[in-house]
């Protein structure tokens, strides 16, 4: 982690909204990064935030991309009231079309304005994720994959589309390859997390294929693991693998740098996806990770396949 310098802000979103002095303030350039920078170096999620292979130039700008997706998902999920929620990820919002006006206050928006700038960014892919935030706040049961897809086109795939973006991509190829990576690895996700989700009374599992193998939310919630879930969520899982087999030409048409990511995460999700295989699909009693031990094979693994598409 990268240690804030004396005199910095290092306020989490919840606790920025809650201090009147660092949202009343006027932001420096300088300031601002310093902050983003703090922001996304210093979260349990930051294991590839900005990896190492990634161009050193290239750093900042990612800090500022991940400062907003970090805000949303924090005024979304831990300021602990859902209307008090909505008015903030409002507030937000109405932000981002001021950063694009030229009126940018907030610290986020004053480092995250040059980004925009320098990559010809739109302003699609930031509301996008709002907007799925939002929906966060007000839909918790998903009937069919049109409606879970139709919710990932907000939560997950702007994420890739905006990575695209600062590493000198747009075309449409390209961007629809990294939305099926994106797909694939919130379906991963949300399999994963099934029983994490719970606790926010949120249901990604569609309620049709729940439904076709005669399972109810109510035996999901009483944790019920029987042959009607072991079926329906190997469903799940092969419904997300072939998302992930679907992105993975794009692998071979970034950059090496950007490649040796994508290819991580990819195989980092489709490592999820074995997991919950090898335990049965049973997500219900104990829920599947990737210990640090398989982390650093993923990366190896990776590190020598690019190698030797390098010397070919």
């Amino acid at each position: 982690m990268i240690a804030a310098p004396p005199g910095a802000v290092t306020l989490t979103p919840r606790d920025f909204v809650r201090d009147t002095e660092a949202l009343s303030r006027v932001w420096t350039l300088a300031e601002s990064e310093q902050y983003t920078r703090w922001l996304a170096t210093h979260h349990y999620e930051n294991f590839h935030v900005v990896s190492f292979l990634l161009p050193k130039e290239l750093h900042q700008d990612f800090y500022n991309v991940y400062a907003y997706c970090r805000w949303a998902d924090d005024l979304a999920d831990e300021i602990g009231d859902p209307v008090e929620s909505l008015r903030l990820l409002d507030w937000w919002s109405g932000e981002v079309g001021r950063m694009y006006a030229g009126e940018a206050q907030h610290p986020v928006f004053v480092a995250l304005r040059g980004t925009v700038k320098k990559y010809s960014i739109p302003q699609k892919p930031f509301d996008d994720l709002i907007r799925a935030f939002i929906q966060d706040q007000k839909v918790t049961r998903y009937q069919n994959w049109e409606e879970v897809f139709g919710y990932c086109e907000g939560s997950a795939n702007p994420v890739g589309r905006l990575v695209l973006y600062l590493c000198g991509y747009s075309d449409p190829e390209r961007q629809a390859l990294s939305d099926a990576t994106c797909t694939a690895l919130q379906l991963a996700n949300f399999w994963q997390d099934v029983t994490v989700d719970q606790d926010k009374d949120r249901v990604y599992l569609p309620l049709d294929l729940l439904a076709r193998h005669n399972y109810t939310v109510d035996e999901l919630f009483a944790h019920k693991f029987d042959d009607r879930f072991r079926m329906l969520m190997c469903e799940a899982v092969e419904k997300a693998r072939g998302l992930f087999v679907e992105g993975l030409p794009l692998i071979g048409m970034v950059n090496r740098r950007l490649s040796v990511d994508l290819d991580l995460f990819s195989r980092g999700g489709l490592c999820i996806l074995d997991k919950i295989a090898q335990q049965g699909y049973d997500v219900l009693s104990r829920r599947p990770s990737i210990s640090k031990v398989e982390r650093v094979r993923l990366l190896v693994g990776t590190l020598v396949r690019a190698a030797f598409k390098r010397a070919a």
